[in-house]
């Protein structure tokens, strides 16, 4: 990763690079430091935001690199801002944000960028939910994605999903099946996949549009995030609109 201008002030430190084809962010805040990404092609007249949170026993720098979560969020091709925020490293640590749009407006405006218009999404992997659990009361929240996330907090979860017609979840199982299963067995429309699918192609209009969708793991708990095979598929099955895709010139005779 090349740093390509940094700027130090009272407001910390902002560093920018070019990453996956995108433009990465990173700002100092009193809460440590949250990765932006806004990929090629990004129209925020028509964007969204997506909050990724990850889990326990790394820190945001780190799951930055080693995740390559900006590659992930380009695979996804959803036209947003990516914010990834410093959350806790250790199961005993509190929650680094507990107020979601405080998050969103101290990342954007230390990156001097715009909010755009779009939906709100928020997700994370394991650990995460107890963060994701803090931000349900946040009235512009529609989408919610728990990779292997559903640790606890359930009637939380629950409630926040019964709030609203227009809320929707996915959830992606593996190693929280003992929770997750009576949490899906409460809803009778739910429904629940024996895989994650290789395209989100394969997904039916009714399993895209559903309230709860369940995708039972193929792979590993800590391979659903560092494999890069998941995190994109769970990502179009929200409101998000996608970025142009580059014409490809026909090929000359």
């Amino acid at each position: 990763m090349l740093a390509l201008a940094s700027a130090t002030g009272q407001r910390g430190v902002v560093a920018t690079d070019i990453e996956a084809d995108g433009t990465h962010y990173r700002v100092e805040t009193e809460h440590g430091p949250v990765h932006l990404f806004r990929p090629a092609g990004y129209d925020r007249r028509s964007a969204g935001v997506v909050v990724y949170v990850h889990g326990l026993y790394t820190r945001v720098d780190q799951a930055w690199r080693d995740q390559r979560l900006a590659t992930q969020f380009v695979a996804s091709g959803a036209n947003a801002l990516f914010i990834v925020p410093e959350a806790p490293e250790a199961a005993d640590e509190p929650p680094a944000w507990t107020d979601l749009e405080s998050l969103i407006s101290t990342a954007l405006s230390r990156a001097h960028l715009r909010r755009p218009p779009g939906p709100l999404v928020a997700a994370g992997h394991s650990g995460a939910y107890r963060t994701l659990a803090e931000w349900l009361g946040d009235p512009a929240l529609r989408t919610l994605i728990l990779i292997d996330a559903l640790y606890g907090k359930e009637e939380e979860f629950r409630a926040w999903l019964d709030a609203d017609p227009a809320h929707k979840m996915t959830l992606v199982v593996k190693g929280t099946a003992r929770r997750a299963d009576p949490f899906v067995r409460s809803y009778r429309r739910a429904i629940t996949l024996p895989r994650i699918p290789d395209s989100f192609d394969e997904l039916s209009r009714a399993q895209r549009t559903a309230k709860l969708l369940c995708l039972r793991s193929q792979y590993e708990h800590m391979e659903l995030i560092t494999e890069g095979k998941t995190l994109p598929i769970v990502l179009r099955r929200t409101a998000l609109g996608q970025v142009p895709r580059p014409e490809v010139p026909p090929s000359q005779p």
